[in-house]
């Protein structure tokens, strides 16, 4: 029996508690790629543009995931499932392999976020490390939701005592509130620029919430506990890395922690933080590429775990440059299916086995290359241009073609 239900919607006794939600959820958001996002705004932005940015972005996070959590608790589908209504049955595969082959490229680089450091401290060889931790990761992934479950009891509260005390060394390093305040940065980072890195810093993960959201009994508790991971845990993340890198000048969280004399403390407890996100990542991932090959979500954890380690250092050293792209790649496909449901679909949809699924949905394919292109070349906001550009051109193309359909069946009847 496959336990994580990858091709098939959760049923209602294996739906999980509010408490499970919010760990589970939590544990994802509380990643340290955020605080090395946090770090890169905290030396561009001053602290008043700092919070603007964060909450702003953080509330777009919020409404985008909020909503794709409410789809998926009142279906119990994945994203992945849920593109094949918006997308066609084969359409779902661009929207899997993007997103799948995104969190493999997570995976990488938590992967390495984890060994550098390390390697930094110990002295014990990079290759090695990516090795042994890829491997332990890959392995607790295996086990699907339990385990993310069990390791975030664990990673959740140890991540916010570890980056409480970070925020606390660094504000008094710096002489006060006043003093981080009344910081002014050497280079000022673009407001447009930090939104997409605020927003493109959990993109990926946003559009995947329907992949744990649907495990919730109630859409109530999916939303809730989504929106307080987003605002507060996410939130959180960003200030942990702004602050201690305002303080020490450092954009590595790694670095930060351990100019401030905390080495150990660090070195355990962001490893145990980014293996939960990586987990979280890896099992998205299966999902999205089990939609596309129909095996089994546990086989291709383990071989996109293999691959996401491959990749790790690679990953690593171009990790803006990944931020930037997935602001404008993956929001789409999210908005897309959230138009699919809510507009096109008056927030109703038939059960998956129930429906006579498309082929290709071309009006999706087509939208979501223009909110992609949006995102690129359009003035403004990257990730807004994407998910507004895609909605509108999905809601427009589908209303066409359904149009043109209904022109044509009019024309055949006549003529007959």
């Amino acid at each position: 029996m496959d336990k994580d239900f990858s091709l098939q919607a959760v049923p209602q006794a294996d739906r999980n508690g509010y408490l499970r939600m919010f760990v589970v959820m939590l544990g994802f958001t509380f990643f340290s790629a955020s605080m090395l996002s946090g770090g890169e705004l905290g030396l561009g932005l001053t602290m008043k543009e700092f919070i603007w940015m964060v909450l702003f972005g953080n509330f777009i996070l919020g409404a985008y995931t909020g909503g794709l959590a409410y789809i998926a608790a009142k279906t119990g589908l994945s994203t992945h499932l849920l593109a094949r209504y918006a997308f066609g049955e084969k359409g779902s595969y661009l929207a899997s392999f993007l997103l799948g082959a995104t969190q493999v490229g997570w995976f990488g680089v938590g992967i390495a976020m984890f060994a550098v450091p390390v390697n930094r401290v110990t002295g014990i060889d990079m290759f090695t490390l990516i090795v042994i931790s890829g491997a332990a990761m890959t392995f607790s992934a295996f086990f699907g939701m339990k385990a993310l479950a069990i390791l975030s009891f664990v990673a959740v509260p140890a991540i916010a005592v570890l980056g409480s005390t970070s925020v606390g060394i660094a504000v008094s390093d710096l002489g006060g509130l006043s003093e981080l305040f009344a910081y002014q940065p050497e280079q000022s980072l673009g407001l447009a620029a930090a939104l997409t890195i605020c927003v493109g810093s959990f993109a990926s993960g946003g559009t995947l919430t329907p992949d744990f959201a649907r495990f919730a009994k109630t859409k109530k508790s999916a939303v809730l506990t989504t929106l307080i991971a987003f605002f507060v845990g996410n939130s959180l993340m960003f200030l942990f890395g702004a602050v201690g890198s305002i303080a020490t000048g450092a954009g590595d969280i790694s670095d930060v922690m351990f100019s401030q004399g905390l080495i150990i403390p660090a070195v355990i407890v962001l490893g145990l933080n980014i293996w939960t996100t990586n987990d979280n990542a890896l099992y998205a991932s299966g999902l999205g590429f089990s939609n596309i090959t129909k095996i089994s979500k546990s086989k291709l954890v383990v071989f996109n775990g293999i691959v996401g380690t491959l990749l790790a250092m690679w990953l690593y050293n171009n990790f803006i440059g990944w931020l930037t792209l997935l602001g404008g790649a993956l929001p789409p496909i999210g908005a897309i299916i959230l138009a699919d449901y809510f507009i096109l679909n008056k927030g109703h949809y038939l059960k998956l086995d129930d429906m006579d699924l498309e082929v290709v949905k071309w009006p999706a394919i087509f939208a979501w290359i223009g909110g992609f292109a949006s995102a690129q070349w359009l003035p403004g906001i990257p990730p807004l241009n994407s998910m507004i550009g895609a909605v509108v051109l999905f809601v427009g193309l589908t209303k066409l073609a359904e149009k043109a359909k209904d022109q044509k069946q009019a024309t055949l009847g006549e003529e007959v």
